[in-house]
C-alpha cells in the first residue's frame, strides 16, 4: 500500500486512529452490556464514555507497546490514562484480546466492502453506458488471438458488465460472511462473560454474533472474503488485457485516452502506450497475492495461534486499498476509452470474407453434402485466402464442387454481416433487462 496506488477514504479505514476508535467502541459497548447485566457498576460503564471525544495518542500507545510487547494491553493502558484507573478497572471484563482484534478487523473489512461496492456500481454504470453506445458497432471476434466471427464492441462491454455484476453479488455475499462479532472470551466458551454481551456489541457495530468461535473468529470467513477480492482483480485484469490487445498498433480498435501534454516515452516521442491498463494488470497481481495467505490462515492451531496476525495486518489494507484504486482507475479508462469503428471494420475485412466460413459450411450440409466433405471444400478455399490473399467469396464461386450445390445468390447471402449480430438485442435483454 503506497500513496501512488491509494485513495484517501479507503486508506483511512486502516489508519491507527480508526483502529483505536473501533477498539474503544467495542470496549465501551461491552461495558454497557456488562452494566445492564449487573456485572459492573453502571457509573463505571458511563465513565468509559468520557473518552468518546478523545483523540487516542498513537505515539503514546506505541511507547507503551514497546514495553508491554502487546498492542491491546498498550491501548487499554492508554485508555486508563484518559478515563482514570478506577473507571478503567472494569474495562475488558471477561474478554480476550482477539475479541477486540477480530471484531475490529471485521468492522474494517465491512467498511472496505461498502466502498468497494460503491466502486463497482460506478464501474457497472460506465460499462453499461459504453455497451449501449456500441451495441451495433461491429468488430471481429477472436479465438486464440486469431480472427473468428463478427461480434460487436457493445457485446464485449456487456460481457464485462455481466462479469462485474456477478462479482458484485459475490462481494455482497463475502460482506455478509465477514460481518460477524466474537466477544466470547479466551477459548470461545463465554466462561467469564455472558453471551448477551456479544449480542449487544454485535448489534451496536452492525454485525452478527459469531455462532461458534474459538479464541478467534473462524478464518474460513476471511478466506472467502479475500478470494472474492482476488476474483474481482482477475476480472479487472481480463478487461485490461482486452484493451491492451485492442490498442496494439496493428490492431488499434480502441485506445486509452491520451491527454494533452501526456508523454508516452522518454526516448520515442511518437509513443501512445496503454499504461493504465498495463498498470491494472500489475495491480491485479498484488490483490491476488492476498488470496493464498488468507487460505493458509484457516488452519490455526487448536483454539488459536498467532500465525494469522502478521498476514492480516498486511493483506487487509493492501488488498482493499489496491482493489479500490484499481476499480476507480478501470472506471475512468472505460468512460474515456477511444473507440475506432472504422479500424474495427478494416480489420474485419482484412481476410476477405473468411469470417463467414461457418455459414458456408452449414449451408453445404443443408444441401446434402456430408459435414466432412463440406469442411474440406470450405477449408480448401479458405487456405487460398490465407496463402495467396484471394477473395473467399470469389474462390467459392469458382469452385465447381461448391457451385454444384449452391447458386451465386445463395453464396452472396451467406456473407451478410447482419446475420452474425441478429441476436444482440436478445443478449442485451438477458444482461440488462428492459433498460
Amino acid at each position: 500500500m503506497i500513496p501512488r496506488y491509494s485513495r484517501p477514504e479507503m486508506v483511512s479505514i486502516w489508519s491507527p486512529e480508526t483502529k483505536f476508535r473501533i477498539w474503544y467502541e467495542i470496549e465501551a459497548h461491552a461495558c454497557d452490556a456488562q452494566a445492564e447485566l449487573g456485572v459492573i457498576p453502571k457509573e463505571s460503564a458511563e465513565a468509559v464514555w468520557k473518552a468518546k471525544d478523545a483523540t487516542f495518542d498513537v505515539a503514546r500507545i506505541d511507547e507503551i507497546e514497546a514495553v508491554t510487547k502487546h498492542d491491546v494491553i498498550a491501548f487499554l493502558t492508554h485508555l486508563g490514562e484518559i478515563i482514570g484507573p478506577e473507571e478503567a478497572r472494569f474495562v475488558h471484563q471477561g474478554m480476550t484480546s482477539s475479541d477486540v482484534l477480530d471484531t475490529c478487523f471485521n468492522v474494517q473489512l465491512v467498511r472496505a466492502a461498502d466502498l468497494l461496492l460503491a466502486d463497482m456500481d460506478a464501474l457497472l454504470e460506465a460499462l453499461k453506458t459504453r455497451a449501449f453506445e456500441h451495441k451495433e458497432t461491429v468488430c471481429i471476434g477472436r479465438s486464440h488471438g486469431i480472427h473468428a466471427e463478427p461480434v460487436t464492441f457493445g457485446l464485449k462491454m456487456a460481457q464485462a458488465y455481466a462479469e462485474m455484476d456477478r462479482n458484485r453479488n459475490r462481494l455482497l455475499a463475502a460482506r455478509e460472511e465477514i460481518a460477524t462479532c466474537a466477544i466470547s472470551g479466551a477459548v470461545g466458551t463465554f466462561a467469564n462473560i455472558d453471551p448477551a454481551v456479544e449480542v449487544h456489541v454485535a448489534a451496536k457495530l452492525g454485525l452478527k454474533p459469531e455462532p461458534v468461535s474459538t479464541q478467534v473468529i473462524p478464518r474460513d470467513r476471511h478466506a472467502m472474503f479475500f478470494a472474492v477480492l482476488g476474483v474481482i482483480a482477475s476480472s479487472i485484469e481480463r478487461i485490461a488485457v482486452e484493451i491492451r490487445h485492442l490498442q496494439r498498433t496493428e490492431v488499434l480498435e480502441v485506445e486509452e485516452y491520451f491527454s494533452p501534454g501526456q508523454k508516452g516515452s522518454s526516448a520515442m516521442p511518437h509513443k501512445r502506450n496503454p499504461v493504465l491498463t498495463e498498470n491494472l494488470t500489475g495491480l491485479a497481481r498484488l490483490v491476488r497475492m492476498a488470496v493464498v495467505p488468507a487460505m493458509e490462515n484457516v488452519a490455526l492451531w487448536h483454539e488459536r495461534d498467532i500465525s494469522h496476525s502478521s498476514v492480516e495486518r498486511n493483506i487487509g489494507p493492501d488488498a482493499t486499498v489496491t482493489l479500490d484504486f484499481a476499480l476507480a482507475r478501470l472506471t475512468s479508462v472505460i468512460a474515456k476509452l477511444v473507440v475506432y469503428p472504422d479500424n474495427m471494420m478494416r480489420n474485419l475485412d482484412q481476410f476477405k470474407g473468411l469470417v463467414h466460413s461457418q455459414r458456408v459450411l452449414l449451408a453445404l450440409t443443408q444441401k446434402g453434402v456430408s459435414r466432412e466433405d463440406a469442411y474440406r471444400l470450405v477449408q480448401r478455399n479458405a487456405m487460398k485466402v490465407w496463402e495467396h490473399g484471394a477473395d473467399f467469396m470469389e474462390e467459392l464461386k469458382t469452385d465447381t464442387e461448391v457451385m454444384a450445390v449452391m447458386t451465386e445468390a445463395e453464396i452472396d447471402e451467406k456473407f451478410d454481416l447482419g446475420y452474425h449480430t441478429k441476436n444482440v438485442d436478445a443478449i442485451f435483454q438477458r444482461v440488462f433487462g428492459k433498460s
